[in-house]
């Protein structure tokens, strides 16, 4: 077992060192472990040799002379060594993952099944990878997608002119798909290539709420409008702060009138949760025709199937109303700033937009400075019209003290002198 340093001089002679039987092996000094075995036919095989936790011999295979550069054939000899430094075992790891996916092959059989029967904005998902993570990574085992890869796309998506927001919600999904392939064995515990990799600061995060004169000119509108269906459930976002989907999903068996309440079985959080119908939202459901045989609040006309969509109608309503800028969803935004503003507390508008993470409702914070303003203007108008406390005449001071006798004064004088006898 000859050690000899694995040169590229020394592979280029190797036709003249083959033995004439069998095979001989040469131990690099520099990796421990590092071997090639050369054949008598002058062919040739990088190896890993080790022991394993119980001390038996193991040999991993590495490549072919032919096959693999010697530069290659070092680094996988050298992450190996680091590998059994570490306390692992390499075969019992390329056991495991010798058959890992593609990443196009891992999203087509494993994760969009896995999201289509999970999660309900699993075509959100399916966008996002074909858009920005399919092109770049498809082709990829997931083993071989490094974590310098991942940020050369985070910031690829950016510089193609898409936003913060969009290359970030590619980040985030990508590192959940990577969190799946590890949580079903696929990868090894800390094979996450996105860990470590910082999200785009954000500060674009949309802030639109209605003021009292574009409130007036939407329900203006909403009242003049030819199309009701649309109109009524405008209304009743503005009067419950449902998100869209929450609205025009509703159905009749949903609305209980009794406990002033609309059930939605699946909000986005995975849950149900139960919108509170205040009494105008009661009487706008109360004065909604109900066909018979038909399920939804708000349905396609003559059919019993729910109105998927309103942004044709939306559109047209806001250029009239003339608030061009302000989406549906802006209308929740304008429910909690409605709340706010009013001094009710960021619980109770928590409760009723149905966060389930308080950090969400502090982005209403700032909106109750005015309510504060009013409450501390109270004590203002209190002190201003206080009546003034009538003038009361300046105390008479006491008789001023006598002098002190001239004769008493020297007496104490001498008594705290020093040069002087008491």
């Amino acid at each position: 077992m000859p050690s000899q340093a694995l040169t590229g001089e020394f592979i280029a002679s190797l036709k003249h060192r083959a033995p004439d039987k069998g095979l001989v092996s040469f131990f690099d000094p520099d990796i421990r472990g590092f071997v090639l075995e050369l054949r008598a036919t002058g062919g040739g095989t990088y190896y890993f040799r080790y022991r394993d936790r119980a001390r038996k011999l193991r040999l991993q295979r590495l490549g072919r002379l032919d096959e693999i550069p010697l530069s290659d054939a070092r680094a996988k000899a050298y992450a190996l060594r680091q590998m059994v430094r570490d306390g692992a075992d390499p075969k019992a790891e390329a056991y495991r993952l010798r058959d890992v996916p593609s990443f196009g092959d891992f999203i087509r059989d494993r994760y969009l099944p896995h999201a289509k029967t999970r999660k309900r904005s699993w075509r959100c998902d399916d966008s996002i990878i074909r858009v920005h993570l399919l092109p770049f990574f498809a082709e990829y085992r997931l083993t071989r997608i490094s974590r310098a890869d991942v940020i050369k796309r985070h910031n690829a998506i950016r510089e193609n002119g898409y936003s913060a927001s969009t290359a970030n919600l590619a980040l985030i999904l990508l590192r959940f798909i990577f969190n799946c392939a590890i949580r079903w064995e696929i990868l090894p515990q800390g094979a996450n290539p996105t860990q470590g990799v910082p999200l785009f600061e954000n500060n674009n995060q949309r802030q639109r709420y209605l003021n009292e004169a574009e409130l007036q000119r939407l329900l203006l509108e909403l009242d003049r409008n030819h199309n009701r269906q649309v109109c009524n459930a405008i209304k009743l976002l503005l009067l419950t702060g449902a998100r869209k989907h929450e609205i025009l999903e509703a159905r009749w068996e949903y609305v209980d009138f009794t406990n002033r309440i609309l059930t939605v079985p699946v909000s986005k959080s995975g849950k149900p949760r139960h919108v509170s119908l205040s009494d105008a939202a009661i009487e706008l459901l109360q004065s909604l025709p109900r066909p018979e045989g038909v399920d939804w609040v708000f349905h396609k006309t003559g059919t019993n199937k729910p109105r998927k969509s309103i942004a044709t109608a939306w559109d047209a309503i806001r250029k009239e109303a003339d608030i061009p800028d302000v989406r549906v969803h802006d209308l929740r935004h304008s429910f909690a700033s409605f709340l706010v503003n009013q001094g009710r507390s960021l619980y109770e508008v928590q409760r009723l937009l149905g966060h389930t993470n308080s950090k969400t409702t502090m982005r209403y914070a700032h909106l109750s400075q005015k309510a504060l303003v009013d409450a501390a203007n109270v004590v203002g108008r209190v002190v201003s019209n206080s009546t003034p406390l009538p003038k009361q005449a300046a105390p008479k001071l006491r008789k001023p003290l006598m002098p002190a006798d001239d004769a008493l004064n020297q007496r104490l004088h001498r008594l705290f002198s020093a040069d002087q006898p008491v």
